[in-house]
């Protein structure tokens, strides 16, 4: 601890703050209860509850200048925001972390030396500091002793935008500047900002060096084989990446570069509402372990989480260290992955449980990213609606959809690697009226595809999408494999079947005029 006029932050243009560099555990844990941040679980782990318990995707903006101003597809998620408004934020922020406490923690993003970037997290709450710590890769004590940070985030909660005076949408901001190359957080207490941010970084960097970032979890097999895990909230992606039998590189973000496939990061962030040691052993322990940060859970009068307990929110998080995690892939870098699986939670009832995509269809879906929220959800959400979200990640992705998908087509193609669609939603009818897909049927069908199972098995294709679909999986009913067979009505199901297909068609419009023909012919033919 020292006080500073401190070349460390010369870059925010801070005097002089009481600065904590690179804290361990121990004194992290220490200043987060002193400053009232949070208290410790019984079992061990650092609780805290926050003032906005998920992302503020509205309130994210990248400041438009000669860098980005022909590069980011403007649009829905990526809001320009000119240069001086970030400076003049900028300068408000570090007037007001004057002679106060902040953390900073020196980190990378990315194991693969090639393409990670250096991050400096400069953050008031010691807890944040402990998140980063958990979350990123950390440098050894030689690379912290040459650390020169490529990105710094300046992180201040108390710190409220003026949405009038200060040209934002509301009294939380979180600015990216690719000039200046800062992340500027206020306004929200919620960790998840921090990494967030940063994998926007990549998504906007890497492309350009022919890396290709994704929002995916991966794991390797007993053989070598890897396969990467696409999916939204919901669908099942650290579930279904969670195999006792392979060995996890990451839950969240990865890179794919000409040698094989890298984590971003060093952590986890992993959505914990109801999750028991029975069904998820690995991930429940890191809930009662030393040096876990546990996000907005609820502690039982005994000082345990209850982990069924959703009155804060149901985005409840453990954010740890992957090295809690004992099936891991050391130093999270394998090779080129021989499947991909794209996961969609279906609550039409429509998708068949799993189906084989030929190269236009992985880009027409990769683009789509379709999900469903299913009632109950969210408030005036009375039936099934469906979910597009560009890439799986829309709120992260600065580039076009295009870029990106053929990025991830050319690299499918030069590395033979085959991708699926999984339903892991609704069969038998629509939300309310049909049931979940089994997970027993699920890992049945994924274990086929990775291990090869389904190499000499007949397809057949159903109308509605031209999708392919196995007409037998060892573990799985012959019955479940096509959708339409397993509706009473289906005649109902065509009808639902052509109006989400209509859905899909309605929703790729906006993309039609940055990709090929090739891409657009895929779309479902009838809506």
């Amino acid at each position: 601890m020292s006080m500073t006029q401190t070349p460390l932050l010369q870059d925010l243009g801070l005097e002089n703050a009481i600065i904590h560099h690179n804290l361990g555990v121990d004194e992290l844990y220490a200043a987060a209860l002193r400053l009232g941040e949070g208290v410790r679980a019984a079992t061990g782990p650092l609780v805290v509850r926050t003032n906005k318990t998920g992302r503020s995707p509205k309130d994210r903006f990248i400041v438009e200048d000669d860098l980005t101003r022909d590069t980011v597809w403007w649009g829905g998620f990526n809001t320009p925001i000119s240069p001086v408004v970030f400076d003049r934020l900028l300068d408000k922020m570090t007037a007001s972390a004057e002679n106060r406490e902040l953390f900073v923690q020196d980190v990378f993003a990315g194991t693969d030396p090639r393409y990670r970037i250096a991050v400096r997290a400069v953050t008031e709450m010691a807890y944040h500091s402990l998140f980063v710590r958990n979350m990123f890769v950390r440098p050894t004590p030689e690379e912290q002793a040459d650390f020169q940070p490529d990105w710094t985030i300046l992180n201040l909660p108390s710190f409220r935008a003026d949405p009038e005076r200060d040209g934002v949408r509301s009294d939380t901001f979180i600015l990216v500047n690719f000039t200046r190359r800062m992340i500027l957080v206020g306004g929200t207490q919620y960790a998840g900002e921090n990494k967030k941010g940063i994998f926007g970084v990549l998504n906007f960097l890497l492309p350009a060096q022919g890396v290709m970032p994704m929002h995916c979890s991966a794991n390797v097999g007993e053989g070598g084989d890897v396969a990467l895990f696409f999916g939204l909230s919901g669908t099942g992606k650290t579930t279904l990446s969670a195999d006792p039998h392979r060995r996890l590189i990451g839950d969240d973000e990865h890179g794919w570069t000409d040698t094989g496939v890298f984590n971003f990061e060093g952590g986890c962030y992993a959505k914990v509402i109801h999750l028991n040691a029975e069904a998820e052993p690995a991930i429940y322990q890191t809930t009662r372990t030393y040096g876990t940060v546990l996000e907005n859970v609820v502690l039982k009068d005994d000082g345990t989480p209850d982990l069924d307990d959703g009155r804060l929110t149901e985005n409840t998080r453990s954010a740890y260290p992957i090295t809690q995690i004992p099936n891991i892939v050391p130093g999270g870098m394998a090779g080129h992955p021989q499947n991909i699986v794209f996961l969609t939670a279906d609550a039409f009832g429509v998708l068949p449980p799993l189906s084989r995509l030929t190269p236009e269809q992985t880009m027409y879906q990769f683009i789509s990213g379709f999900t469903a929220k299913i009632p109950g959800t969210e408030q005036g959400v009375t039936e099934p609606q469906p979910t597009f979200s560009t890439c799986f990640g829309a709120p992260f992705m600065p580039r076009h959809p295009g870029e990106y998908a053929r990025l991830l087509a050319r690299k499918v193609q030069e590395h033979g690697t085959q991708v699926w669609l999984v339903n892991t939603g609704w069969t038998g009818g629509p939300y309310g009226q049909g049931h979940r897909m089994s997970i027993q049927h699920t890992r049945a069908l994924i274990n086929a595809a990775l291990s090869g199972a389904l190499d000499h098995t007949p397809f057949e294709h159903e109308p509605f999408f031209n999708l392919a679909i196995p007409t037998e999986v060892p573990g799985v009913p012959t019955e479940v494999l096509n959708p339409r067979n397993t509706w009473a009505d289906q005649a109902a199901y065509d009808a639902t079947a052509r109006r989400l297909a209509g859905m899909f068609r309605e929703n790729f419009k906006r993309f039609a005029d940055g990709v090929e023909p090739a891409i657009t012919a895929s779309m479902p033919e009838h809506g």
